[in-house]
């Protein structure tokens, strides 16, 4: 249950983050980034839910010693543990996949107040800058000492901010690998589950629990 929660509280944080939302309203239909977001965080919610009713099944299951909620819990577990594979391989073979989107996002923010076309632009390039503490990128065509000026926070010098482009990759590197342990962990305790629930159903079935009572002659 314990890690059901994890895993639901990790995925809220996720989806409903400062950092994680402002690049999501930003993001255009074009980029996968907002695709990703809601991915994730159904994912997560449904993992979570999996895990919670598993645990549950499985001890109610030990207190009731029920065949039928043995089997649930061990489905319950089972599933987990189809989707959880999955999701790692797919972040370890899409590694930079979300970081790639996610600075995208902020590429074509700072390109658009760079060339003046659009003031709420502006806006939204201010509110990165505040949201990652950085302060505009190295950017290869020209002077960008005016956007940064106009939009990195108040008091922040230009030579002591960092670069957003490097501080996006560095928050998202870290989130990352934290839920990539995270679903590590959860592989394993549904392996871990998936055994005691299959060892509990055998013993239920072959009636070897403690409280089993035999058959007593009197001479």
């Amino acid at each position: 249950q314990l890690l059901g929660l994890s895993i639901a509280t990790l995925s809220t944080v996720t989806h409903y983050g400062l950092h994680f939302t402002l690049i999501s309203d930003i993001s255009l239909d074009s980029n996968s980034y907002r695709v990703i977001h809601y991915r994730a965080f159904y994912f997560g919610i449904c993992l979570s839910m999996t895990l919670i009713l598993a645990a549950l099944l499985s001890s109610a299951a030990t207190v009731r010693e029920s065949q039928c909620l043995t089997a649930m819990g061990f489905f319950c577990f089972a599933l987990a543990f189809c989707g959880l594979v999955p999701a790692a391989c797919w972040r370890y073979t899409h590694s930079t996949e979300v970081e790639d989107s996610m600075m995208d996002v902020y590429d074509f923010v700072y390109e658009e107040v760079r060339r003046n076309t659009s003031s709420f632009r502006r806006h939204e390039l201010t509110a990165i800058h505040k949201a990652f503490m950085c302060c505009g990128k190295h950017s290869p065509f020209g002077d960008t000492a005016n956007v940064e000026h106009k939009t990195c926070p108040p008091g922040q010098v230009q030579d002591a901010g960092q670069d957003c482009l490097q501080e996006i990759q560095d928050f998202l590197k870290k989130h990352m690998d934290f839920i990539f342990s995270l679903l590590g962990i959860a592989i394993g305790f549904t392996v871990y589950g998936m055994i005691l629930t299959s060892f509990l159903w055998f013993s239920i079935h072959f009636s070897s629990n403690l409280d089993r009572k035999g058959k007593y002659i009197l001479r």
